[in-house]
């Protein structure tokens, strides 16, 4: 009772919602990305589910992200698994229309939703962590309540790429941008980078442009194996 009369557990509660709210963005492209290859009814379960696990991951990782960090070559590693994810969730678009759409399966979209955030997790939670102070409940109070925002972002995302195909090329875009991001923060290259503060721009950017290039690549080889059936 005294630690919800503590002012400072307000303050970093408030702390914490905000913190996620800015850092779920991404996560909420991803989210959208993976589910709307499913059929209409699967979709929302994959957005809840997704979320639900998402959030839980990162309570997890919040315990050990310091320690991952340190290691050398996981987030180049982790850089190169989001760029494919990327491509994959990118290239799939176009590729069916219609009555013959196909669409992918719950558990296969639930797993690209996981290892994603997983990635792009690390050095997030780090900010929440930080935030809490060390207290448990607070960490945990707050990103349980981040979970409803991630799932309110993930489904409007899907609701607009529906209606603005464009921004499924912004998002898959913004996943490769992470990814550049992700490859340069790796500890290995620290010391190149941080007497090169301009690369790790360079490679956010190369990223996005990987990602979209490669998928646009995909989609149109699709529909070349597509006419020619």
């Amino acid at each position: 009772m005294e630690l919800l009369q503590s002012t400072e557990f307000w303050i970093g509660l408030v702390k914490i919602i905000w913190i996620n709210i800015i850092l779920s963005g991404d996560n909420a492209v991803v989210i959208a990305l993976a589910a709307r290859s499913l059929p209409p009814l699967q979709q929302k379960r994959a957005i809840i589910f997704g979320s639900g696990a998402a959030v839980v991951l990162r309570i997890v990782l919040t315990v050990v992200a310091a320690e991952l960090l340190a290691l050398s070559f996981l987030q180049i590693i982790g850089g190169i698994l989001l760029l494919w994810i990327g491509i994959q969730l990118f290239g799939e678009e176009e590729g069916e229309e219609g009555e013959a759409k196909q669409y992918g399966s719950l558990a296969a979209a639930i797993r690209t939703i996981l290892i994603a955030d997983l990635v792009m997790s690390l050095d997030n939670v780090i900010a929440v962590a930080a935030a809490a102070h060390g207290n448990t409940v607070l960490l945990m109070l707050g990103l349980a309540i981040s979970i409803p925002l991630v799932v309110f972002g993930a489904t409007l995302m899907v609701k607009l790429m529906e209606r603005f195909p464009v921004i499924i090329l912004l998002g898959a875009a913004l996943i490769g941008w992470v990814a550049g991001e992700t490859i340069v923060s790796d500890n290995a290259l620290k010391g190149f980078v941080a007497g090169n503060g301009w690369i790790h721009y360079v490679a956010a950017a190369a990223g996005a442009a990987f990602v979209v290039i490669v998928g646009r690549f995909m989609q149109a080889r699709a529909k070349s194996k597509a006419a020619h059936a």
